[in-house]
C-alpha cells in the first residue's frame, strides 16, 4: 500500500460548443491556474504535469503547460479515448503514491469540431475494428453515428432483456437537465421534460437527440499531493483518493453482447476493485459522477457500479433513487448529457465536481452531508477508470 494521495486544488472552464471556445492552450492554462490558486500552490512547486487530450499533436500538453510556467519539469501527454482525463489522473496518482513526486498537476482539455466522431481509417487498422465487428455480428451496422449505434444497441439489448420502457432512458436525460439547471459550468442549463426528450429526433433506438452528449470544448485541472506536502502547506482534512482502478477490455467484450462491448464488464470489474480497496460498499456512496455519454450508458452503469441490482435500473430511476432525496445523487453536474463531453477534459471535470461536493462548496447542486464520492469515466477502445474520493 503506497502513500495517500490528496486532491488539494481543482478548477475548470465553462464548457462551450465547437467554434465558440478559446484555443486549447488557453482553456487548459486557465483551468490549471484555477486549480493552482485553489490549492494555494505556486507553479514552481509542481514537480510533474500530466496532460490529457484526444485531438491534437503529441506536444499539445507542453503548449498548454508553458502558458502556466516554464520550469523544465516533465510533462506527460496522455491519450486514452474518452477516459483520457481520468487516465492522466491515474498516472499522476501513481507518481504521488509511489513516492516519485510530492506535488503534481493534472490537466484535461479538448477543442472539438462539430458533428459525430468518425471511425474511418484508410491507411492503418481501425483501433475499434473489433468493436465494429462485434456490433456487426450482434445487430448489424447502419448509417447512424457509430457511437450512437454502439451505446444505443446496448440500450436496446437491455430494453429487450428486461422489458424496459423507452421513456425510462428519457427520464435519465430529464434528470440530467434538472441538475444542470444549477450548474453555471454546464453547456445546457434549460430543463426538458420526458415528453420533449422523446419528441426530439431519433438517432438510434432507444436514443433520441436529447439523449446523446454533444461534442464540446473545455478544460479542467487538479493538483495532487502527498500527506507530507499537505501538512507542509498547512492543509488539513483534504479530499483524498481512497481507491482507484483502471481496467481495459476483457474477452467478453468481443462476444455477441452489445452491453458487454460498450464496457459493462470493464466498469463492473473496476468498481469491484475500488470497493475492495477502499472498504466502502455501494450503499455508502453519497454522490456519483458517471460517464453518461448516452442515456443508455447511464442505465447500464447503475448496475455495473452496484448502485442497484441486475435488471433493477428502471425501478431505480422512476423511484428517484438517482437524484436528490433518493439513495445516491448521480451526476449533480448534469453529466456529459448536459455539461458536455470535451473528451480529454471529462475525467478532470468529474473530479472537480466531486471535490466541490465533498468540500460542501457546490452551491445549489450540493448533496447534503456528502463524504464519499465515486467517479466513473469510460471510453471505447477500451478503458474504464473508477475512482473513490473521501473527506473524513
Amino acid at each position: 500500500m503506497g502513500r495517500r494521495v490528496n486532491v488539494i486544488g481543482v478548477g475548470m472552464t465553462k464548457f462551450a460548443k465547437p467554434g465558440a471556445s478559446p484555443d486549447y492552450h488557453e482553456m487548459a492554462s486557465d483551468a490549471a491556474k484555477l486549480a493552482l490558486a485553489d490549492a494555494a500552490v505556486d507553479y514552481k512547486d509542481i514537480e510533474q504535469a500530466y496532460t490529457g487530450y484526444v485531438f491534437g499533436d503529441s506536444t499539445c500538453g507542453q503548449r498548454a503547460v508553458y502558458e502556466v510556467g516554464l520550469t523544465g519539469i516533465p510533462v506527460f501527454n496522455v491519450n486514452n479515448n474518452c477516459s483520457t482525463g481520468s487516465t492522466a489522473l491515474y498516472l499522476a496518482r501513481q507518481a504521488i503514491e509511489g513516492g516519485m513526486a510530492e506535488c503534481v498537476l493534472v490537466i484535461g482539455f479538448e477543442k472539438m469540431e462539430k458533428g459525430a466522431l468518425s471511425l474511418k481509417y484508410t491507411d492503418r487498422a481501425n483501433p475499434l475494428d473489433q468493436h465494429v465487428d462485434t456490433m456487426n455480428r450482434a445487430q448489424g451496422v447502419n448509417s447512424a453515428p457509430f457511437a450512437a449505434q454502439m451505446f444505443g444497441g446496448a440500450g436496446r439489448e437491455y430494453r429487450w432483456r428486461y422489458n424496459t420502457r423507452r421513456e425510462t432512458f428519457a427520464k435519465v436525460s430529464e434528470k440530467a437537465r434538472a441538475h444542470a439547471a444549477n450548474n453555471p459550468f454546464a453547456l445546457f442549463n434549460n430543463r426538458l421534460s420526458v415528453e420533449e426528450i422523446m419528441a426530439s429526433e431519433e438517432v438510434f433506438d432507444p436514443l433520441t437527440r436529447y439523449q446523446c452528449c454533444p461534442p464540446t470544448c473545455g478544460a479542467a485541472a487538479a493538483v495532487l499531493c502527498s500527506d507530507e506536502y499537505a501538512k507542509k502547506k498547512g492543509i488539513s482534512s483534504p479530499v483524498y483518493i481512497a481507491a482507484q482502478s483502471m481496467t481495459t477490455d476483457y474477452q467478453s467484450s468481443f462476444a455477441d453482447s452489445m452491453i458487454k462491448m460498450v464496457g459493462f464488464d470493464m466498469a463492473a470489474a473496476a468498481a469491484r476493485q475500488v470497493y475492495e480497496k477502499s472498504g466502502v460498499a455501494p450503499k455508502d456512496v453519497d454522490v456519483v459522477e458517471l460517464h453518461d455519454c448516452f442515456t443508455a450508458n447511464e442505465v447500464l452503469t447503475y448496475e455495473a457500479l452496484g448502485l442497484c441490482g441486475e435488471g433493477e435500473a428502471e425501478k431505480f430511476i422512476w423511484d428517484g433513487d438517482n437524484t436528490y432525496g433518493g439513495k445516491v445523487v448521480t451526476n449533480p453536474s448534469g453529466g456529459l448529457l448536459s455539461k458536455g463531453h470535451p473528451l480529454g477534459a471529462t475525467g478532470l471535470a468529474q473530479c472537480t465536481e466531486l471535490v466541490w461536493q465533498l468540500r460542501g462548496t457546490a452551491d445549489k447542486r450540493q448533496v447534503a452531508n456528502a463524504r464519499i464520492a465515486l467517479q466513473h469515466n469510460l471510453g471505447l477502445g477500451g478503458a474504464c477508470v473508477v475512482t473513490m474520493y473521501r473527506k473524513d
